[in-house]
């Protein structure tokens, strides 16, 4: 029986990190074989270690399918060719063997020159420019006719993710995710890590769900946004509409927060808050006129911390400020996202899953949620980095600020 093959070689943490085992089951499980060309082992903890392996599969079709799912644990073809491109030649069309983006650092070659590529997300196409010897990344709907898109597997590498050597903030949470942690002592190193990034002026984002507001926790982010632990705020329509409501009237979806009980005619209070704002013209008039005065949006407005709303097909208004062009969100929020060292996601996965499309490996990246399958599901779409904590909005905003205040 005829087969195809390919060289391949793997470096770095690839046993500890569990890469190379991770792609012995990658190649077997999608029906190719693989031979051991080369094996150097690194024994001290410092030390890397470093495989050559004949790559085989009994059609072209299933050694392309092995070879894309082991590029993203780092694999590089030893071919040594440059990277492989095609011309766009319909607006917003890829090449039909365009190559897909993980969100780990990646490079490709240029002349024989390894280049980095630019602005790294997952799920994006890399456009070439090769006079600028350049390389970044461009979403589907953005790429033009004639540029330059890479196409297959050559001339790529990828910076596999590794297991942290020195066990340091997170690190609790790196195993499988369970509601059973001991909550407390992961929201220090959290607050931790968030004092630190401040420190060196780093970039924190938070990205918050409705819940935030039904939990009573809105006045816990209120004060971050006071402290200065909040750079930028991800969401949607819900988080400011009850926000503003609760600011206003003192509900949640039409609950009391104080009591908890239902008020008489409350149901509609999410639509007079909505009302308001727009007819103030803007948030930032309803401030100006007194007719907001507490709240996130308030604190975020005071202490010009940008808000980039997403809006969906459900919204009702929507509230001033929110966007309903979802090309137009995307590009907004990928340009809050340079800089940003630091996420922590409260109580929304549909955002919180767009947002981790969006960010880098390298972003420390927390998922709050009462429900164990959402703070699992952004690791499963390819947030590597996501580390989860199965807890409620309230109790982790209230002591993650107990936590900073020590």
């Amino acid at each position: 029986m005829s087969t195809v093959h390919e060289v391949i070689e793997l470096s770095g943490h690839i046993i500890d990190s569990w890469t190379l085992p991770r792609a012995w089951d990658i190649i077997m499980d999608r029906g190719g074989n693989f031979e051991v060309e080369e094996m150097r082992v690194g024994v001290r903890k410092t030390e890397t270690s470093y495989a050559r392996m004949k790559v085989q599969a009994p059609s072209s079709e299933v050694l392309e399918l092995i070879l894309s799912e082991l590029q993203q644990l780092g694999v590089v073809l030893v071919d040594g060719d440059d990277v492989k491109t095609e011309p766009v030649e319909q607006d917003g069309v890829l090449p039909a063997a365009f190559y897909s983006t993980t969100n780990l650092p990646t490079q490709v070659r240029l002349g024989g020159q390894w280049v980095n590529v630019e602005n790294i997300e997952m799920d994006v196409a890399i456009v070439i420019d090769r006079p600028q010897r350049q390389a970044y990344c461009k979403p589907m709907h953005e790429v033009k006719i004639n540029d330059r898109v890479v196409i297959g597997h050559t001339g790529i590498r990828v910076q596999p993710f590794e297991r942290d050597r020195d066990r340091e903030v997170f690190a609790f949470m790196q195993s499988n995710v369970s509601s059973e942690k001991v909550k407390v002592l992961a929201i220090h190193d959290i607050a931790r890590q968030m004092k630190e990034t401040r420190a060196r002026n780093g970039k924190i984002l938070f990205v918050l769900g409705p819940a935030v507001i039904h939990t009573g926790a809105g006045r816990y982010v209120a004060e971050l946004l006071r402290r200065g632990y909040v750079q930028v705020i991800f969401g949607g329509n819900a988080i400011i509409t009850h926000d503003i409501e609760s600011s206003l009237y003192g509900t949640s979806l039409g609950v009391d927060l104080q009591t908890g009980e239902q008020v008489e005619g409350g149901h509609r209070n999410h639509l007079r808050a909505i009302n308001a704002m727009r007819s103030a013209g803007s948030l930032e008039k309803a401030i100006e006129v007194g007719l907001l005065k507490s709240g996130i949006t308030y604190e975020a407005i005071k202490h010009n911390v940008p808000m980039v709303l997403a809006g969906s097909i459900r919204d009702d208004g929507p509230m001033p400020g929110v966007i309903t062009d979802m090309a137009e969100a995307q590009r907004r929020m990928r340009e809050e996202v340079q800089g940003v060292e630091m996420a922590i996601m409260v109580a929304s996965m549909l955002h919180a899953i767009a947002t981790g499309n969006l960010l880098h490996s390298s972003v420390r990246t927390v998922v709050v949620d009462i429900n164990p399958a959402v703070v699992t599901k952004l690791a499963d779409r390819g947030s590597f980095q996501a580390a989860g904590l199965v807890t409620d909005a309230e109790l982790f905003l209230r002591e993650l600020l107990e936590a900073l205040s020590d």
